[in-house]
């Protein structure tokens, strides 16, 4: 065991403690999301159960990580997934809250977590594995593990501040709905199967892909709340 420690590439342990701090955030932000309207009692259940389902995912994702990356497409569908869910955190509840019973919107919100989080570790989990390439080989199951292990603290400690933060500064909802439109952007023009396109060729297409989907996200998120807000009364009207 000592040996075992004295040899292992310390420099790949920090290459992945920062990949996960660096990497862990956008993770954090959409749990807080997808938890914001869960009862205070079940936000916590939320968290844990979400973050758990989206590790064992990840676990999962790493030891096809780099295969999965060339499928022509697959980035694309997990991008264009992604936007949606960005443009559905940022619409209101449908006064359901009296017709949804509590474990149901429970497991709603983990759903949530797990698909977005599945979406969004594609790129992560690339980088964790090309970290622990630099050291010897039996070391490297290790350093992924290490890697998952270190980033379950950080990220259910970030989604519980992201929660307070909500709270105070609904804001946040909105920048963390252009998050997940940045990330998707991103996927979208990466793909293996449209990047080579001539109308994506260009050095800067990358970010440009990023701000098109935040921006997209946003405008399409609020114009779809506004007519659903501007509907409300309407039908309760009706209803009556």
């Amino acid at each position: 065991m000592i040996d075992f420690f004295a040899s292992l590439n310390w420099a790949a342990v920090l290459q992945i403690i920062v990949i996960d701090i660096l990497l862990g955030g956008d993770n954090a932000v959409v749990i807080a999301l997808a938890c914001r309207n869960l009862p205070s009692s079940q936000r916590l259940q939320g968290v844990l159960w979400g973050t758990a389902g989206a590790i064992l995912l990840r676990v999962i994702l790493i030891v096809f990580a780099v295969a999965l990356l060339n499928i022509p497409f697959l980035k694309m569908a997990g991008g264009l997934l992604l936007l949606w869910i960005g443009v559905k955190l940022l619409l209101p509840e449908h006064d359901a809250h009296g017709k949804i019973e509590p474990a149901d919107r429970l497991v709603a919100a983990i759903k949530t977590i797990i698909v977005a989080d599945l979406v969004m570790s594609l790129d992560n989990v690339i980088a964790i594995a090309g970290a622990a390439e630099g050291a010897a080989e039996e070391h490297r199951v290790f350093l992924i593990v290490f890697g998952l292990v270190v980033s379950i603290p950080l990220i259910v400690w970030g989604s519980q501040l992201v929660l307070k933060l909500l709270d105070k500064f609904p804001i946040i909802i909105t920048l963390g709905a252009a998050l997940l439109g940045w990330i998707a952007g991103g996927l979208i023009v990466t793909d293996p199967g449209v990047k080579h396109w001539p109308v994506l060729a260009g050095e800067n297409v990358h970010y440009i892909g990023s701000v098109l989907g935040a921006v997209g996200v946003v405008l399409v998120g609020l114009v779809m709340k506004s007519r659903m807000q501007r509907r409300r009364p309407g039908e309760k009207t009706s209803a009556e």
